[in-house]
C-alpha cells in the first residue's frame, strides 16, 4: 500500500483547466460629514481652556517652588549669620576684657592717677589728664 495522504510530493496535482471563481460584492463606503461651523469652535474654545487653565496651574506651581527654594537659601544665610555673630560677641567679650585694656593702656604709656583717671605721658615735663571734668 502506498504513502499517498501524509507527503505533498505524492499528492495529486490541480489541474489547470480549473480557475477560481472570483466574487464580485459591492460595498457601501459611508464617508462622515464634517463637523459644523459652531461645534468646531467650541471644541477649539475648549481645548484652548484646559490649556490656559493647565497653564495658570504650573505657573502657580513654579512660584511656589521658587518661594521655596528662596525660604530654603534665607534659612542658610540666617543661620551663618548667627554663628558669625557668636563668633563676634565672643571677640567683643575677649577685647572687653578689663585687665586686657589696663595691659594695653600701660604698654603705649598710659598711667591711671589716684583720682581715677586715666593720665597720658606726651613726652613734656607736665602731665595731662585725658578725662578731664
Amino acid at each position: 500500500m502506498a504513502y499517498v495522504n501524509g507527503n505533498l510530493a505524492l499528492q495529486p496535482k490541480r489541474k489547470q483547466d480549473q480557475q477560481t471563481v472570483i466574487k464580485e460584492t459591492k460595498r457601501v463606503v459611508v464617508t462622515r460629514k464634517p463637523l459644523p461651523g459652531p461645534e468646531k469652535l467650541l471644541y477649539i474654545f475648549t481645548v484652548l481652556m484646559l490649556v490656559i487653565v493647565s497653564g495658570v496651574i504650573i505657573f502657580r506651581f513654579s512660584q511656589d517652588y521658587h518661594m521655596n527654594l528662596e525660604i530654603k537659601q534665607l534659612t542658610n544665610e540666617y543661620r551663618t549669620m548667627n554663628v558669625e555673630m557668636e563668633d563676634l560677641k565672643k571677640q567683643v567679650e575677649m577685647l572687653s576684657d578689663p585687665e586686657r585694656i589696663r595691659k594695653m593702656a600701660e604698654s603705649q604709656g598710659m598711667v591711671s592717677s589716684l583720682e581715677g583717671g586715666i593720665t597720658v605721658n606726651t613726652g613734656a615735663s607736665d602731665i595731662k589728664s585725658a578725662m578731664s571734668e
